[in-house]
């Protein structure tokens, strides 16, 4: 990529610090509906899903030349880019290994109304995630699986945390992402007849081997610590377990997503 417009070579520049609170503070990423991508691969994945970028920082020393290239044919119009240090881009990496690229991007925010369902959906629905390395997991089967959306009832990590785009390589924007309630959600899916799939370990509940997914279909998912709320729990259409042969008695929540996502594809054929 030719030198972009401006060079970046203090620690102290305005827009160096910037990143580093948009990295730091959800309030930020709020406050001025933006958020951070790092990663080439990442960053391409979100331009081909529509993402609206900002301002594009690139580190020569530490980019490939092909990485240079492909960037330039993306990005060569975009009037905010600018060539970073590496000892400045170093400081404001939140990777091991960075490959030189970071961007500035305005997140998509959808509402469940904007949602554009196929008449037989397949829905993944998280309560109150507070781990992004699980979110970027969950939403990397989402994409693998093409699920029809996900969505998490009241979230416990902004859904753009960097953290969250990183671990799901850029995912999170090739999959439909809705924060809401849970009241909301299940007013909702009552009134789109989707049947809401509880993955609890309860008296009632049936092994997921056992029913049929091939309808409009909600798996509907707790925290590690805490797993479901009662409330959401109970309002489901059926409570369904992963049946544990060891000493354990559940598994990391982005490995049973996987596990009941990957059986209502296979049952679809």
């Amino acid at each position: 990529m030719p030198a972009a417009p401006d060079s970046i070579t203090s620690p102290q520049n305005p827009r160096i610090k910037n990143l580093l609170k948009l990295q730091q503070k959800s309030s930020e990423r709020r406050q001025q509906n933006l958020t951070i991508i790092e990663g080439h691969r990442e960053l391409t994945i979100a331009h081909q899903a529509g993402v609206a970028v900002q301002a594009l920082f690139v580190c020569p020393e530490l980019a490939t030349d092909a990485q240079l290239r492909e960037l330039e044919t993306l990005f060569g119009a975009l009037p905010e880019r600018f060539s970073v240090s590496k000892a400045v881009f170093e400081k404001v990496a939140y990777r091991e290994g960075s490959d030189g690229v970071l961007a500035l991007v305005r997140p998509p925010h959808r509402t469940l109304s904007d949602l554009d369902l196929p008449p037989n959906p397949l829905l993944l629905v998280l309560e109150a995630v507070e781990k992004p390395g699980n979110l970027g997991a969950i939403l990397r089967t989402a994409d693998a699986a093409q699920a029809d959306a996900v969505i998490i009832c009241d979230p416990r990590t902004d859904l753009y945390n960097p953290n969250a785009i990183r671990s799901s390589i850029g995912c999170i924007f090739t999959v439909p992402t809705v924060a809401t309630t849970r009241q909301e959600l299940l007013a909702w899916c009552a009134e789109k007849g989707i049947r809401t799939y509880a993955a609890a370990l309860t008296p009632q509940a049936r092994p997921y081997t056992q029913l049929d997914f091939r309808g409009p279909t909600a798996f509907v998912m707790g925290t590690e610590a805490d797993g479901l709320t009662p409330e959401l729990r109970e309002a489901c259409y059926q409570t369904i377990i992963i049946p544990m042969a060891g000493y354990i008695d559940s598994l990391n929540v982005s490995t049973a997503t996987a596990i009941l996502t990957f059986e209502a594809v296979r049952q679809r054929g």
